[in-house]
């Protein structure tokens, strides 16, 4: 199979969809590796290390123009939907309940569309755990950043200092976001409530952290009584190829102390603030009713290197599969990759999708 790993444009996203050791591997299996010149320079990789490797370099044109699957990081951008084939496989995150317009595309163009972030196996998403620890991880430290006075936070020092109390941190969903952003903010000392829909995410969030988080149920009664003290609140909600829920309403807002921070992890996929709309690396942060919300749509890009060797460390295993067998066998045959398909043969195939985006769905096996 020809498989084309285009450099990412989307603004300050610096991974790529492979290292050079995932080529070495490709190769060997008999595969063509097309990489876009210096599409791996943003996570410190080479041109001269994938050729090395023995990849192609080549032109953006030449990377989709020739691929029989094209592997990214991010979704397609306006710019680059001219360059997509008709009938084309594209495996990368692409976040499709809020994005109307891509998924036209892909349905107009009948393409094999596999999300990253829809891919299930035994009841997990391992291929958004690795961006989704990073993200999650994160988050405390720019709610951090933002709370200082300078930047339009409160003043207050998350940790707090002898006879002065730490930040109040609220975390909504307890998935691997949440889980993550807790234990960050655990270890600089905040005061933590996570608050999670199912009680078993709950259960394990006492006895990970041995009672130093405070658990409750997701409901909107919990959150208006919580919101009123938090300092810092992670958005950290999922639903799984479809559009996140909102759970901070506008006028919740009047009701937070002034130069709160908000980070809405979840922006990608619709954001759990009905303020959210998504920004980006080089203008992160703007301001509503005196509330800072930061909600950057690709936060793991802010460390590429990182990011890249960990996306890539996950990805590699099921594009080797999915180059092996090619995709109307591999999704015939390996159900772990198809519940990853979001579009097929000009159809949304993901429930989750359809609903939010009220297109109809058809069931793969039926195509």
């Amino acid at each position: 199979m020809i498989i084309g790993i285009p450099k990412e444009i989307k603004k300050e996203e610096y991974r790529i969809g492979i290292t050079p050791f995932g080529v070495e591997e490709l190769k060997r299996d008999g595969h063509t590796i097309l990489i876009e010149t210096s599409a791996g320079e943003g996570s410190g990789f080479t041109d001269e290390e994938y050729l090395n490797a023995d990849a192609d370099i080549v032109d953006r044109e030449t990377a989709f123009k020739k691929s029989d699957l094209i592997v990214k990081v991010k979704e397609p951008l306006p710019q680059e939907y001219n360059l997509i084939k008709d009938g084309q496989a594209i495996f990368t995150y692409l976040h499709l309940a809020p994005n109307r317009e891509l998924t036209e595309l892909l349905l107009n163009k009948k393409v094999s569309a596999l999300g990253y972030e829809t891919l299930q196996k035994d009841g997990t998403l391992p291929l958004l755990a690795p961006m989704s620890e990073i993200a999650g991880r994160m988050a405390p430290i720019v709610g951090s950043y933002y709370l200082q006075r300078i930047h339009g936070g409160r003043g207050i020092l998350p940790t707090g200092v002898c006879g002065v109390a730490p930040a109040k941190a609220l975390i909504l969903g307890a998935g691997v976001v949440g889980t993550n952003a807790a234990r960050v903010c655990i270890g600089l000392g905040m005061d933590t409530v996570v608050m999670n829909r199912g009680m078993d995410r709950l259960q394990k969030i006492d006895e990970m952290f041995m009672g130093r988080v405070k658990t409750l149920p997701l409901t909107m009664h919990n959150i208006q009584e919580e919101i009123k003290n938090a300092d810092i609140i992670i958005g950290a909600v999922l639903v799984p190829g479809g559009k996140t829920p909102i759970f901070i309403t506008k006028e919740m807002l009047k009701t937070m102390k002034k130069g709160s921070v908000i980070i809405d992890v979840s922006v990608d996929q619709g954001g759990c603030a009905e303020t959210s709309k998504p920004t980006t690396h080089d203008n992160p942060v703007y301001e509503v009713d005196g509330i800072i919300h930061y909600t950057v749509a690709n936060m793991p890009g802010a460390y590429p290197r990182t990011s890249t060797i960990a996306l890539t460390n996950a990805t590699l295993p099921y594009i080797k599969t999915i180059a092996k067998n090619g995709i109307e066998k591999v999704l015939r045959e390996d159900p772990i990759i198809r519940s990853s398909l979001n579009t097929y043969m000009g159809h949304i195939v993901n429930k989750a999708l359809a609903d939010s985006l009220g297109i109809k769905y058809k069931n793969i096996d039926e195509i």
